[in-house]
């Protein structure tokens, strides 16, 4: 049972460094590439790109095949219950707390004084619930379409609108060889190729539009900058439901050198954010969320 004691300001301290050591620890497991394809594969499930990449890093540590995490009152109003001797993942959720002040403060200083910190909360993988019986339980996830076809014409035109409000234009024409398409970030023109499938060519748009997004190669050195735009059209394309199981997932950790870790960090959140403003630009402003829905 747990206990309603007030903690010490030792204890709170403690169960701080406790919570840096796990993301500590979990950020060490983008240094290996097992490592960062275990994390690239969770950002890029439909159910986890709502959490921060700190939850991200310790939902892959402890369950690196998680595809859909809430909570337990969730999971309930979702149609599922976590099954008995489940062990949860525990990641940290913002909690605000509000200090009185002073008598004797000015008037300009009278109120509230609201402080955010960080707690531990659990939550569990789809992996770890069941269906409640007689009940109605939601979808966790679209149908994948391959990328031949034309399943997903219908993400052309907000993502050619995404591109002319950064200040691009879209163009589809025919290219030779097997480039696909480029962006002129000084033209600020994307060209797609025209012959490629329907879902080929949102592909190849998701990935110049990431490169539009400052993700060039003055910024960061050809060699980077493409890793982390195909790891960005990996997780957008994934989690839109589009088969990209086929694409190799790049590894980043000799990037930093002595810094390593500094680094694959780094590049987890630029990749995280590039891959946020995509997948807004392409989903309804107004979707479902699952109640629970924890950034950190």
């Amino acid at each position: 049972m747990r206990s309603n004691r007030r903690l010490t300001d030792v204890e709170r301290e403690q169960r701080r460094e406790r919570d840096r050591q796990r993301l500590h620890q979990a950020a060490e497991q983008l240094l290996s590439s097992d490592g960062w394809r275990r994390w690239v594969r969770v950002r890029a499930r439909n159910g986890l790109s709502r959490y921060s990449v700190n939850n991200q890093l310790l939902i892959a540590l402890a369950c690196p095949e998680a595809t859909f995490v809430c909570g337990f009152r969730a999971w309930l109003q979702l149609g599922y219950q976590v099954r008995k001797g489940e062990k949860a993942i525990w990641i940290l959720a913002p909690l605000t707390v509000k200090r009185a002040k002073d008598a004797d403060e000015s008037a300009d200083e009278a109120g509230e004084e609201r402080r955010v910190f960080f707690r531990a909360v659990p939550v569990f993988d789809r992996s770890q619930v069941a269906e409640i019986p007689g009940g109605t339980p939601t979808a966790l996830e679209s149908p994948c379409e391959p990328l031949t076809g034309d399943s997903h014409a219908h993400l052309t035109a907000p993502l050619v609108a995404f591109a002319k409000l950064i200040g691009f234009s879209v163009a589809f024409e025919a290219i030779r060889g097997a480039v696909g398409g480029w962006c002129d970030q000084g033209a600020k023109r994307i060209v797609v190729d025209a012959s490629q499938s329907v879902n080929a060519q949102v592909r190849i748009l998701v990935h110049e539009l990431a490169h539009a997004l400052g993700v060039g190669y003055r910024e960061y050195g050809r060699g980077r900058a493409e890793v982390i735009v195909d790891t960005v059209t990996f997780i957008v394309c994934a989690g839109a439901g589009l088969d990209v199981g086929g694409e190799s997932i790049p590894y980043v950790a000799g990037w930093g050198e002595d810094g390593a870790l500094e680094a694959v960090t780094e590049f987890a959140g630029v990749i995280d954010s590039v891959a946020r403003k995509l997948e807004a630009a392409i989903a309804p402003a107004s979707r479902d969320q699952p109640a629970d829905a924890i950034a950190s």
